[in-house]
């Protein structure tokens, strides 16, 4: 009977790779790298590109999510008069991920590296939602002298004192359980997402064909998966040892914070932010969620280019 067990487990271990395989090949034929690949640090950056040669503004995604995220939402509303480079960060969409790039600097690095090679000697206004605010955040510390502004959107940026981790970020993130455990995903992680993204529009709709148009599914191949998952868990202890460091950042930072937030608490992190960054303006959205840059698209983008401009 043990013999049988284990039989009937290996097959079934066997059947789990198998179809996380086809899935990972599917998805990346539905949403494939059409962009620039860079090569930092040893890693391929991948970058999407729009707009005209004009002022550059690099956009950082944030969890759970990939580059595409800017391409039918906020990128196009500045086309006619920017060029609008977004980032895949390590691991995500179709980027490599280098050793350590669940730290800030490493991901923050990736994102300087790709700017300084397709843009070289020009600064940008750095775009960060979510987790990519916490990454802007670290790019403008360590590289002030390529940004002329920061942007960010319902940004996490200081260290909240733990809770509300999700338990399946533990478990693909683990040495030993997560290779296992990111085989199962793409079998029931599309459909739960799915059911699930209005959560983190709330308080206004999501888009129609949100998933799809920005290539959520990239998210359950399980390397995607995994980079995700590393990068949640260390990210309440990568920002306790930068948020010291923000009183440094001299350049004019403009915060979109959603009163109705139900994925970070803004008073942790922008109550915070707004203490140590001299002159920062903060956009309170006071029916606004976690993704602005949906709902308040328009306001962010007359934003980028005020900076845009002062800076010229």
């Amino acid at each position: 009977m043990l013999t049988i067990g284990l039989i009937v487990l290996a097959l079934g271990g066997l059947a789990a790779w198998v179809n996380s395989a086809a899935y990972a090949s599917r998805v990346n034929n539905a949403h494939p790298a059409e962009g620039h690949l860079v090569e930092v640090n040893g890693a391929d950056v991948h970058v999407l590109e729009q707009g005209v040669d004009g002022p550059i503004v690099l956009m950082i995604h944030g969890a759970s999510a990939n580059a595409r995220e800017f391409t039918w939402t906020l990128a196009p509303r500045l086309t006619e008069s920017h060029r609008v480079l977004m980032v895949d960060r390590p691991g995500h969409g179709h980027s490599e991920r280098p050793d350590d790039a669940n730290t800030l600097k490493v991901q923050a690095e990736q994102a300087a590296g790709a700017l300084k090679q397709l843009a070289p000697g020009q600064k940008a206004i750095v775009v960060g939602h979510s987790f990519g605010g916490a990454v802007s955040l670290r790019l403008a510390l360590d590289h002030p002298e390529l940004v002329d502004g920061l942007v960010l959107l319902a940004p996490v940026s200081h260290d909240w004192g733990g809770g509300g981790e999700a338990w399946y970020n533990k478990y693909a993130g683990h040495p030993l359980i997560g290779p296992a455990f990111t085989q199962l995903v793409p079998i029931v992680g599309p459909a739960q997402v799915k059911s699930g993204v209005n959560n983190v529009f709330s308080p206004k709709p999501a888009p129609e064909g949100y998933f799809e148009k920005s290539g959520i599914g990239l998210l359950f191949r399980p390397s995607n998966f995994t980079a995700n998952a590393r990068d949640v868990n260390a990210l309440r202890l990568e920002l306790g040892a930068q948020q010291e460091r923000y009183p440094e950042i001299n350049a004019p930072t403009v915060v979109y914070s959603g009163a109705q937030d139900t994925v970070i608490s803004p008073p942790l992190h922008v109550g915070k932010l707004k203490h140590q960054v001299e002159g920062l303006e903060l956009v309170k959205l006071a029916d606004g969620g976690h993704m602005p840059h949906h709902a308040f698209g328009a306001d962010v983008a007359d934003t980028i280019r005020k900076l845009s401009a002062a800076a010229e």
